[in-house]
């Protein structure tokens, strides 16, 4: 029996209800329960220069930011809060304020006098990971339990004297070697850390807490999130803490954004999410429009279209739990193989094709493959049987999608499509069913796209993608294919693991970022992570081929996968040094001569 018929994290698959959760109050703001979908962020001043923080909380909360989170890496920045808290407050603004903990329990304690609410990280709040391999007794186990109770129980009396509320926020890469030495780097891993905590608090009759399972890969995130959830809907009804959302170490600009939409966006359409955090490796406040957007449809009850209980009936085709691609068969369309073991295709328009012919050779690896009106592709409505059984029947695997203009919701639409359809018949994907004409918002257009298709693409089902949601030709390919780099389905370039500044930064994040983009960006399938803090890696850094983490102030250290191989590295020679190291890994290409475009 596979998990999904033993496990249960989404009410119903084919039509939006959003999950039960109590309410926690994180000092006047309600999350869970009747509230709206919350949107939060964190500051990137040093905790310890009051004027600056006030002044980010400040244009946060201007910007429509409903929760700001602060670092407190140790209790002298933790004692600060009391000021930043005070000026916040005297300046007429009551946006709650949450203290971020690693490592430092004397630090939670220090903070909980001072804000509404405490993060702590499981991984990382009682344990320091020294990437041991040990087998540990169900003795020394309960031992390791005894002695995080100790370090924990202080911190949730407190909680409970002064009502404040708490995070239990588990990063995948950063768990304690107990948990990875019994789960490993799993999901299983990450939501049995959690609950380490989380059996604590209730024991103490302390119950305003949410959880988090936050991972760079959304594929690893959106498995955890819903483990978690089906590991609460197990433990009983009275479990049914907030959830809080969000993808770590996202990155900047588009593929940021993608990341995240992928991630939070596929959680949110199950119902699952209260609260969200876009990481972008861009100042916070480009973090709350985007944030706003991807909740919208869902605060306004939009994405409510019903597939019909009979068509609805036995409708899972895959384990919501663990990634396998959907085992369709392979077929030729216009000379390019596509289903099975291909890579996922890349299909546009006749109109779109024309538009950009005569400059292919400029596209570079933004190319598309096939046209739809050229591609046989044969466009159903799922819930007509008639049109199923005809495609079923056929001597020959078919090329399948779902018919523009039906009233079904694009994720829901092709989840029941692959539960009905035999798996030899390879899908096509597309963003929307209503075909954008004109000029439409990108990011608007992104955020759905990503969600819709990265979503499905995670789950294993789609061979070949369209984009009809944004009209402008070039856009629309590169949208397509970054959306399959974010999903893990075909790497093309470079993946950057990038989190987001934050007061423990010891370099400026966007600057180095960008610095490291131009001179690495070419190297396809190499993934490169960028971390300001040892907070961040090497753990966050779980599925990166070679890591650029903060040291020190103004020194660098380079990893390759999780081992530091060179420390106190100058800033301004450290990108110089990773392309060294990429090199001696033979992982280095030159980057081929720019095509100019006539």
């Amino acid at each position: 029996m596979n998990s999904s018929e033993v496990l249960r994290y989404c009410p119903d698959l084919l039509h939006y209800v959003r999950r039960a959760s109590r309410e926690v109050m994180v000092g006047s703001v309600g999350v869970g329960a009747k509230n709206p979908i919350r949107v939060q962020s964190m500051i990137t001043s040093d905790t310890r220069d009051t004027a600056a923080c006030v002044a980010e909380v400040l244009q946060l909360a201007g910007a429509g930011c409903e929760i700001v989170r602060i670092t407190a890496q140790t209790k002298i920045y933790a004692a600060n809060l009391e000021n930043i808290a005070r000026e916040v407050r005297a300046a007429g603004c009551q946006v709650p304020l949450v203290a971020d903990i690693h490592f430092k329990p004397d630090a939670a304690l220090e903070a909980a006098k001072w804000v509404e609410k405490v993060r702590v990280n499981p991984g990382n709040y009682a344990d320091k990971k020294k990437f041991e391999i040990r087998e540990y007794s169900d003795e020394q186990y309960e031992e390791e339990l005894y002695r995080i109770r100790e370090e924990f129980a202080p911190l949730v009396t407190l909680c409970l004297e002064k009502n404040r509320a708490m995070r239990i926020g588990t990063n995948h890469g950063s768990l304690s070697d107990r948990i990875m030495n019994r789960y490993g780097d799993t999901p299983l891993g990450m939501v049995e850390s959690a609950f380490e905590f989380a059996r604590i608090a209730r024991e103490m009759n302390y119950h305003q807490f949410v959880f988090s399972m936050k991972a760079s890969n959304p594929k690893v995130m959106i498995e955890a999130y819903r483990l978690l959830v089906a590991r609460l809907e197990q433990e009983g009804a009275d479990w049914n803490y907030p959830i809080h959302l969000g993808v770590t170490e996202a990155g900047d600009g588009e593929d940021g954004r993608i990341k995240s939409a992928i991630g939070i966006g596929s959680l949110l359409a199950d119902g699952i999410g209260d609260t969200v955090r876009v990481s972008l490796t861009e100042d916070a406040v480009y973090e709350i429009p985007v944030a706003r957007a991807m909740v919208k449809p869902f605060q306004e009850g939009a994405l409510n279209r019903f597939v019909g209980a009979d068509a609805a009936a036995g409708c899972l085709s895959y384990d919501p739990f663990s990634y396998d691609k959907r085992s369709s068969s392979v077929i030729e369309v216009m000379g390019v193989l596509l289903g099975g073991g291909q890579t996922v295709r890349v299909v546009t328009t006749q109109e779109k094709w024309n538009a950009v012919a005569h400059k292919f050779s400029a596209l570079g690896d933004f190319k598309p493959e096939i046209i739809i009106e050229k591609s046989g592709v044969v466009a159903v409505d799922p819930r007509i049987d008639s049109e199923i059984v005809a495609i079923n029947e056929s001597e020959t695997p078919q090329f399948v999608t779902l018919r523009d203009g039906i009233d079904l919701e694009v994720i829901h639409g092709y989840r029941l499509l692959a539960s009905r359809l035999q798996a030899r018949h390879p899908i096509l994907l597309k963003d929307t069913l209503e075909p954008v004409q004109g000029e439409v918002d990108f990011q608007e257009a992104l955020l759905i796209a990503a969600r819709n298709i990265g979503s499905l693409l995670c789950d294993g089902i789609g061979d070949a993608v369209l984009v009809q949601g944004e009209s402008a030709p070039g856009q629309s390919f590169r949208l397509s294919y970054n959306i399959l780099q974010a999903s893990g389905v075909r790497i093309f370039k470079t993946d950057y693991v990038a989190c987001p500044s934050c007061g423990r930064t010891l370099f400026n994040l966007q600057s180095t970022t960008q610095k490291i983009r131009a001179a690495t960006g070419h190297l396809k399938g190499v993934r490169i992570a960028v971390m300001g803090c040892i907070v961040n890696g090497p753990g966050e850094m779980a599925d990166a081929d070679f890591g650029y983490v903060g040291g020190a102030p103004g020194k660098i250290n380079l990893y390759v996968g999780k081992t530091a191989v060179k420390f106190n590295i100058p800033e301004d020679e450290a990108v110089s040094r990773l392309i060294e190291l990429i090199t001696e890994h033979g992982k280095w290409v030159d980057a081929p001569p720019a095509v100019i475009s006539e």
